[in-house]
């Protein structure tokens, strides 16, 4: 959003170069995605059209190293670059994030006609080291230790007009056995509330009405600035925002949930009625292994509050599947958890193994196969409650800020998608009256399925809002350029609080 004196100086390119960047993993690297996107247009560069393909003058590929064939991909999809590269004298490949924190001069060695590797802590010296590697005809790996200016310092160049990610920590002091991700990101730092506060409301000013507070751990915040109360007192504070219509946060830590939180989502109404809470797993014996510094009745415990002070809650999980040594009882145990608990949704996984990973080296790995079976018994089990939890929605009215390209059927249907307060899906039918992404329309919900709603009849209201002005001036700006930061991950919702295909912030949750 702004500039820093800590921030390289831009560099001018000549000519307008096009760049597309690919990004793997967590909310966390598709926020980073942003940043780099808004670094290089800074320095000159314009986005390669959609479905460019790597015939961009720079690819950019923001790595995540959480799961255990992530190199194998990045090798494979670099392959794949290299005769472009050697047909197309000048193109320049980066690679950044996860992987190459981790991996580092081994990405070159590797692929030697990468020009630039950079870590997840010196994103902001992108341009600067493109235009050294081109200078000096040869590869630069420059991966700083330590975070060098705090990220939300640098141009962001955000996806979405109407809702906005928001960085008030990075790193995590947690030590999960399964997880990497402290090991690449560093320690928990905390941003200034000033700070976080000065972003939201610029972002509100641009006509922003939905935020998602964003941390590797969100509730821990605070514990760099020494309040334990730190988070509560931030989300009671994004209410006093004028305009602000929305705010979300992702993803909490069960061990760090405390009351005065529960109570700030409650008695802050734009504080919207939802929560995702990893589980990970329901067995003690499991969480101990984990190194996960909760037990199951406390989980059921925090559901159970949440439950009391927002009955209306949509609560989402993450769960592991198949972690070393977990056995028919401890699965059991899982399974007892999501019937109690009562899950809207789960994101759930397979354990793999992480490289440098503690539970990589663990004795009693599990079976593929027999991972495979408790998988499909947990995902028979979710989908039922889903279902089951959905149509208690049925005849609800809602409020729905209209979405971005949510319904991949909604051409052939005629409709249109959007969340409700709860995040859940909404498809319905289309009204006669221009809306906009952005926008809000009141529906009435006629059907439920196990991930979406539907409102079928006609719509109740449209109130047309800032969101979606800002909406409409950016898309007619943007109608003579090229479109689309070429994001490696599904949309699901703008921004997506919980891609599919990952769980929560970096999967260390």
């Amino acid at each position: 959003m702004t500039s820093s004196s800590d921030r390289s100086p831009a560099v001018d390119v000549q000519g307008s170069k096009s760049y597309e960047i690919r990004t793997y993993g967590c909310q966390m690297n598709v926020h980073d995605s942003e940043r780099l996107a808004g670094l290089l247009e800074d320095a000159g560069y314009v986005r390669a059209p959609e479905g460019s393909d790597g015939d961009a003058d720079v690819v950019v590929f923001n790595t995540c190293a959480v799961r255990e064939n992530a190199d194998n991909r990045l090798y494979g999809n670099l392959g794949r670059l290299a005769p472009k590269k050697a047909s197309r004298p000048g193109m320049q490949i980066a690679v950044g994030g996860c992987l190459a924190q981790k991996d580092r001069d081994t990405i070159v060695k590797k692929a030697p006609w990468v020009d630039v590797v950079f870590g997840t802590h010196n994103i902001g010296k992108l341009p600067v080291l493109l235009e050294r590697a081109r200078v000096q005809e040869e590869a630069q790996v420059e991966i700083a230790e330590s975070l060098e200016a705090f990220p939300s310092t640098l141009p962001t160049r955000r996806e979405s007009a109407y809702a906005a990610w928001v960085s008030i920590s990075v790193g995590c002091n947690n030590t999960c056995t399964f997880c990497i991700v402290p090991a690449l990101r560093g320690k928990e730092k905390d941003r200034r509330p000033g700070d976080i506060l000065a972003e939201i409301e610029a972002l509100v000013g641009e006509g922003v009405s939905e935020i998602t507070l964003l941390g590797q751990n969100v509730n821990a915040y605070g514990s760099d600035i020494g309040d334990r109360e730190a988070f509560s007192k931030l989300l009671r504070a994004c209410g006093t925002i004028d305009g602000l219509e929305r705010v979300r946060f992702t993803s909490p830590h069960p061990r760090d949930f405390t009351d005065d939180v529960i109570a700030a989502m409650a008695e802050t109404p734009n504080v919207m009625p939802q929560l995702h809470m990893p589980l990970q797993s329901g067995s003690d014996t499991v969480l101990k292994a984990m190194r996960r510094s909760y037990r199951q009745d406390r989980y059921l415990g925090i559901i159970e509050k949440v439950r009391a002070a927002i009955p209306h809650a949509a609560i989402t999980t993450d769960i592991i599947v198949g972690f070393p040594g977990e056995t028919e009882e401890d699965f059991e145990q899982t399974l007892h958890v999501v019937r109690e608990a009562r899950f809207a949704q789960a994101f759930t996984f397979q354990y793999s193994k992480r490289p440098g990973t503690p539970a990589a080296t663990m004795e009693n790995q599990i079976p593929k196969q027999v991972v495979q079976e408790r998988y499909e018994r947990l995902v028979a089990l979710q989908e039922e409650i889903s279902w089951e939890e959905n149509k208690k929605q049925a005849g609800r009215t809602l409020e729905l800020m209209v979405a971005e390209g949510e319904g991949r059927k909604d051409g052939a249907t005629h409709r249109l998608s959007g969340r409700a307060p709860d995040n859940r899906l909404v498809h319905f039918t289309k009204p006669d009256q221009e809306v906009r992404p952005g926008d809000v329309v009141t529906v009435e919900v006629t059907y439920a399925a196990p991930h979406h709603l539907l409102a079928e009849g006609p719509v109740l209201g449209v109130r047309r809002t800032r969101a979606g002005d800002a909406w409409e001036k950016r898309t007619a700006a943007a109608a003579a350029k090229p479109a689309g930061v070429m994001l490696g991950l599904p949309k699901i919702g703008v921004p997506a609080p919980l891609p599919a295909t990952t769980g929560s912030a970096c999967g260390c949750d």
